[in-house]
């Protein structure tokens, strides 16, 4: 199995991979896993194009820190604007809302890749990914985009490790998906929801809480953070800020989740059966 082998075999088996294309475009979003590969096919001599896709429901840090990652490697960049609001069925919030988002990315993509004579699309899919609920593979999938990582069998503690022995400032970077994963499946995305789950995360990151949520449940925000962290929200003063901060963005309930951090904890309502 190749998720067996030692790190250092999987990125010589991943540099094998990419030399056998001259050129590829990836579906860079400046986390972990993009940003490695971005530097792998760097690395690799290929001809590369890091496209990043903006929109309301990408963290505005996101977005900062693939630009400034994108330009310190010395990448061709490009940031392109999408609109999932725009469409029914990513808006609803179904369980599949990922693929809306996905299906119109990859279209784009690879319409770009077409305009400029690239080969492939390539995003940063892990070998992890492979077990989680994520819609977005089967669009992936659809429009044949490559996942290098995913084939070399390359987990996320594999893909940190060999981050940091590269000197890659993303190694230990928190995962960060779009903030529609804030709200429970079934209720709507919109673009006032979004900044304000937006504003409420950027509150908590100037407490200098770096792994966090705040799960949207209508009139409630539901704090997730590591349990290291649960006593600096509980300081007096932090926790007239947060609620304080939050009310007056609209919350009239402020929770802090004691089970703590958990990435896709709203998955939990599928597995259970109850959406």
């Amino acid at each position: 199995m190749k998720d067996s082998l030692p790190p250092d075999q999987k990125l010589a088996s991943l540099d094998s991979l990419l030399r056998g294309y001259a050129g590829g475009l990836l579906a860079f979003s400046g986390g972990v896993d993009s940003s490695f590969l971005l530097k792998a096919m760097l690395m690799a001599d290929m001809r590369v194009l890091a496209v990043t896709a903006v929109s309301e429901t990408m963290p505005r840090q996101d977005r900062e820190d693939a630009v400034s990652f994108a330009r310190a490697l010395g990448a061709d960049h490009l940031v392109i604007h999408t609109s999932e609001l725009q469409n029914e069925a990513f808006a609803r919030n179904a369980p599949d809302r990922c693929f809306h988002c996905k299906d119109e990315l990859f279209g784009r993509l690879k319409a770009i890749a077409a305009e400029r004579n690239m080969p492939a699309v390539f995003d940063g899919s892990n070998h992890d990914d492979l077990a989680d609920y994520r819609p977005g593979r089967r669009a992936a999938e659809g429009h044949g985009i490559i996942s290098p990582l995913a084939e070399c069998g390359m987990t996320k503690e594999d893909i940190r490790l060999l981050s940091r022995q590269l000197g890659l400032k993303t190694w230990d970077r928190p995962s960060s998906p779009c903030l529609s994963s804030r709200f429970p499946y079934g209720t709507r995305i919109t673009s006032g929801a979004l900044a304000r789950v937006g504003r409420a995360e950027d509150l908590m990151r100037g407490l200098g809480i770096r792994v966090l949520r705040v799960r949207d449940d209508g009139g409630t925000a539901r704090i997730e953070v590591e349990e290291k962290d649960m006593p600096l929200l509980l300081a007096a003063e932090n926790r007239r800020l947060i609620i304080e901060g939050l009310r007056a963005l609209g919350y009239r309930f402020v929770a802090l989740d004691l089970e703590g951090y958990r990435s896709g904890s709203l998955n939990r309502m599928l597995q259970d059966g109850k959406s």
